[in-house]
């Protein structure tokens, strides 16, 4: 039967934590400001009560994966650290004395415990909780972006995935020893999973038979990384590589095969809703999400800033509806049109047509696309192609042999055009530079916290990986915020 609350086992030796742990150490801040006993909550369900011996407390498994996502360690590498690093077992609450999990158990519990889509929501919400409550969020408003996660096997075959992680840890050795090169077993011939399966596990026990290698931190690192692949591999990979992995564009010429995770962030800078997608998907429709999953969390929303990804109609008017106040500026091309600059044509108002650059007048103009359907109308106007043809200033407007020219007007709605006059106003310039603390983040995300890579396949390890990274976060910033 699992206690509600994680407690430490009487010890003689509990006064060393005085000692040894310093009052401002990060993990005591934690232990201090989370009551973690929602995590027992959450995964009450997931645990038979009635038989069979007891289970690792789900409080202590989920710590253990904190732990891993704070300092961005492989499973063997953080037990192998909780096992001599006192400020480890104290965040756990065990005694200074008592043994770890064995690594393995660490895979067991994200698989099977944390296999649940509201965790991501109930991470964001409790530390938001905790924000609150400690009156570190002031703020009335919410900053939108998506950042991106490459797939763990990023477009590459498992067996691709493998052979560099064995390269890298043969690298790694050589810098060291280049000697070992003789000892290696031969490299696999047949380009199947199997085999690299096979020369990996071969290699890792070959490195292991030298001890004064693996005791190098710069080789054991990759090499546990190595072995949970292997381990990973023999469970996940035969069947799929990443099926829910997905082609995704950051730019028009650059692109990623992975996730994206859409984020909200107060101006305090903590993430205060997320949801996590395929690749593919565009960052404008999940602004109603990210509003009201923050606001289930506790936040009150006057403002929502966002690049222009965000401006959308749908958008604008879901804003107008709540209240609401979209610091987004138009897509250049329903602002201002989608024409080089070079190419502008002024708007005679008097006769109602456009002029071009080189004083001719367009000679009719017809009304394309419906009212009220969901997308602007558009005006077109037609100049004479005669003129065009001997035109001296034809290149680049007018094509050598077509049969028309003609010049198009999006009609901006009533929506578009009362954000116009909102972003030229002084306090939309003021609120849209408070954009940049969100891509702050998400570089924090990604580079202190393992985000840029998927740390398993599928769509459900990533959202877990998420949970877990934004609550490390949130938590921290919160720690930091009561300290100023």
């Amino acid at each position: 039967m699992l206690d509600r609350q994680l407690s430490m086992n009487f010890s003689q030796f509990e006064g060393l934590y005085d000692m040894v742990v310093p009052k401002d150490h990060l993990l005591r801040k934690i232990n201090d400001i989370v009551d973690f006993s929602f995590v027992y909550e959450e995964l009450e369900s997931k645990y038979c009560h009635t038989n069979g011996r007891n289970a690792i407390h789900p409080i202590r498994m989920f710590k253990y994966l904190l732990l891993k996502t704070i300092y961005k360690i492989s499973d063997v590498d953080l037990v192998e650290r909780t096992q001599v690093d006192m400020s480890f077992k104290y965040f756990l609450e065990m005694a200074p004395e008592e043994d770890v999990i064995d690594p393995s158990l660490l895979a067991h519990f994200r698989r099977k415990r944390l296999d649940d889509d509201d965790l991501i929501d109930l991470l964001i919400q409790k530390s938001v909780e905790i924000a609150i409550e400690k009156e570190v969020i002031q703020s009335k408003s919410v900053i939108l972006d998506a950042t991106h996660t490459r797939s763990r096997y990023n477009q590459s075959s498992p067996e691709e995935v493998l052979r560099n992680r064995s390269k890298s840890v043969r690298k790694t050795i050589y810098t060291v020893n280049e000697d070992m090169k003789e000892k290696f077993p031969e490299k696999p011939t047949e380009d199947t999973l199997e085999a690299e399966l096979d020369y990996s596990q071969r290699l890792v026990e070959i490195i292991e038979k030298e001890p004064a290698l693996v005791s190098l931190p710069k080789i054991k690192e990759p090499l546990n990384l190595l072995k949970e692949t292997i381990e990973d591999d023999q469970l996940e990979l035969r069947a799929s590589e990443d099926p829910d992995a997905r082609l995704g564009h950051k730019s028009a010429d650059s692109s990623f095969f992975g996730y994206k995770t859409h984020l909200a962030l107060s101006q305090e800078r903590i993430i205060t809703a997320a949801t996590v997608t395929t690749g593919e998907k565009t960052d404008g429709k999940q602004l109603q999400t990210l509003v009201e999953k923050s606001q289930e969390a506790g936040m009150e929303v006057e403002e929502i800033i966002g690049d222009a990804a965000y401006s959308e109609k749908g958008n604008i008017a879901y804003a107008r509806e709540n209240s609401m106040s979209l610091v987004s500026k138009l897509n250049p091309s329903v602002s201002h049109g989608s024409r080089k600059k070079e190419d502008e044509f002024e708007f005679n108002k008097d006769a109602g047509m456009y002029v071009c650059p080189a004083g001719h007048m367009a000679v009719r103009k017809a009304r394309q696309g419906k009212k009220n359907e969901g997308t602007n109308q558009t005006d077109t106007y037609y100049f004479d192609v005669e003129k065009c043809k001997k035109c001296p200033l034809q290149e680049g407007c007018y094509k050598p042999g077509a049969k028309s020219k003609s010049y198009s007007v999006s009609i901006k709605s009533e929506e578009h055009q009362n954000q116009v006059a909102f972003q030229n106003s002084e306090f939309f310039k003021e609120k849209a530079k408070e954009r940049y603390k969100i891509e702050a983040k998400n570089s924090e995300l990604k580079h202190r916290h393992g985000y840029e890579i998927a740390s398993s396949s599928g769509l459900k390890g990533m959202r877990v990986q998420g949970a877990m990274a934004i609550f490390t976060v949130n938590i921290k910033r919160i720690i930091k915020l009561m300290k100023e």
